[in-house]
């Protein structure tokens, strides 16, 4: 758990149940997303979200250049309000996946996070280059400093923290990354675990975080092997507007501490 400016320990919004979570999309993933995932998970993560200059401006250049979808209101704060807003009273622990390269916005949007007793996920996994040239994204994993000084503004905002991270990253390692975040008050770490879903194990192994596993998750089988490796949950990402799929998932983690439970009786 993180702590609030005042030294007090921020309550945070885990463990949720079902422990399914549907992932971040960019441009895609928003209230209404949300609320039509609801049924199958228990939590929902909005965004990503650019909330600097900086990275607004790499959000821009990628809808231009790439026809990418992008959240690019006026002001990325009243969307998040408004966004947040909307999910009062749905049965699910609401998230928002943020981008930024400098720490007051950070601290803003983290506080609308706390407001709303919503995960506020730092983005150190978008690869883009534009993202990871003005120094948000994946780049934040090779500087482990800064993305450290970002969980610790969040937290201080008394906002549970999750940090996304994505394995196969040169000059990255994700375990020392992993007890980095956790000392600078990480509540999470969502793995995309790309194709080393191995490394899920050895971020376990090296915190205490709550450790949601990303990538490929669709079916009994995926959601096993993941939380065989560790994991506290799973998440969905492309598929998360699917509710057969979301389904599927949701049965096969309720079946797996369903089992974990009766074992340890």
């Amino acid at each position: 758990m993180g702590e609030t400016g005042d030294g007090v320990v921020a309550e945070t919004s885990l463990p949720f149940k079902p422990r399914v979570v549907a992932a971040s999309l960019s441009g895609e993933s928003d209230a209404t997303w949300a609320k039509g995932a609801a049924p199958s998970v228990g939590a929902a993560v909005l965004g990503g979200l650019a909330v600097d200059k900086p990275t607004r401006r790499a959000a821009r250049t990628m809808v231009e250049d790439r026809d990418r979808d992008e959240f690019l209101p006026d002001d990325p704060l009243p969307f998040a309000e408004k966004q947040l807003t909307e999910l009062t009273g749905v049965p699910i622990v609401p998230g928002l996946n943020v981008r930024s390269s400098t720490l007051d916005p950070l601290r803003k949007v983290a506080d609308v996070c706390a407001a709303h007793g919503a995960i506020c996920e730092i983005n150190a996994h978008c690869r883009q280059t534009e993202l990871c040239d003005v120094g948000a994204g994946q780049s934040l994993l090779r500087e482990p400093a800064r993305l450290a000084a970002q969980v610790e503004a969040v937290a201080n905002a008394g906002a549970t923290v999750s940090v996304k991270v994505r394995t196969e990253v040169p000059g990255a390692d994700l375990p020392a990354v992993a007890r980095r975040i956790e000392r600078a008050g990480a509540d999470a770490i969502h793995v995309d675990a790309m194709d080393s879903e191995g490394v899920v194990a050895e971020v376990v192994a090296a915190t205490e975080l709550f450790v949601i596993a990303n990538n490929g998750v669709r079916d009994r089988e995926t959601v096993r092997e993941y939380l065989a490796y560790g994991a506290d949950a799973v998440s969905v990402g492309r598929p998360s507007d699917r509710p057969a799929v979301l389904d599927r998932v949701r049965e096969a983690t309720d079946a797996w501490f369903d089992e974990s439970t009766e074992a340890n009786r």
